[in-house]
């Protein structure tokens, strides 16, 4: 088995580790009814959770997306594992059924300008960016992916790091910010301090989502992916940012006490 082959760490429990099952789960969510056209995209925040609470979610994010044949995903480090900008740089990303490969081109663009260090130990249990896979590789079966891996940074590393992706990446890259939003508070808290979170972003403002999240302690897994992926958008020209969809745990099972929030955003 090859080291450069990144293995799935939570196939059969985040979604499904059938193949078949999979993929039909993933068209599932992708044939759902939106109020959003698909189109071309600079940018995209979409949800990380089991299917079964945030797949909906997602499944609106990407069908309203164009899917390129090159995808940069941004994931937050839960493990804790790694280094703090970490990217797997070359080989590919198994999922149940197929292999998606890596950009390796763009890595070594990445490495040689000092955005990034090659590591692979961020991404071995990291779930955050897998779970956004299946649906790039459902809309464009022949994506490659540039993976990376983000423990904490202040936003000046996070403005450096999306405009080294502007200057960098090929034209017509999409950037995936793989987030949930606030953690374990009661539904109705969790909407309006989502909503504290989402006016920045919704605004295309990188520096307010970063200091608003960070002042007003909001659990908002991938500030740091959605922040880097705003100020990539914002070099790249963008003018419009669109809530596609959003949702709480509670709306799978209907236990309002104590829930995770999802929101997908879509930046052109």
């Amino acid at each position: 088995m090859s080291d450069n082959l990144r293995q799935p760490a939570v196939a059969g429990r985040f979604y499904p580790g059938d193949a078949g099952e999979l993929v039909n789960e993933v068209e599932r969510f992708l044939a759902a009814p939106s109020t959003t056209p698909c189109a071309p995209r600079l940018g995209v925040v979409a949800p990380h959770a089991g299917y079964v609470y945030s797949g909906g979610v997602a499944g609106k994010v990407f069908a309203a997306t164009v899917v390129p044949s090159r995808v940069v995903v941004i994931a937050p480090n839960h493990t804790g594992l790694g280094a703090r900008r970490s990217l797997w740089q070359r080989g590919a990303l198994a999922i149940p059924g197929s292999e998606i490969p890596v950009d390796e081109q763009l890595g070594a663009l990445l490495l040689e300008a000092g955005a990034v260090e090659a590591d692979h130990e961020a991404h071995r249990r990291e779930h955050a960016l897998e779970v956004e896979l299946p649906f790039l590789r459902a809309r464009n079966p022949s994506v490659t992916v540039t993976p990376l891996v983000l423990g904490p940074l202040d936003f000046a590393a996070c403005r450096s790091l999306g405009e080294a992706l502007a200057a960098l990446a090929h034209e017509g890259t999409l950037v995936v910010a793989s987030s949930d939003m606030s953690h374990y508070l009661d539904d109705a808290a969790t909407r309006a301090i989502d909503r504290v979170a989402l006016a920045p972003l919704l605004a295309l403002d990188p520096e307010q989502l970063h200091a608003t999240v960070l002042r007003e302690d909001i659990s908002m897994c991938g500030v740091i992916p959605a922040t880097v992926m705003l100020c990539f958008a914002r070099a790249r020209g963008a003018t419009r940012a669109e809530l596609v969809d959003y949702a709480t745990s509670g709306d799978a099972f209907g236990d309002r006490a104590r829930v995770v929030g999802y929101a997908g955003v879509v930046v052109s």
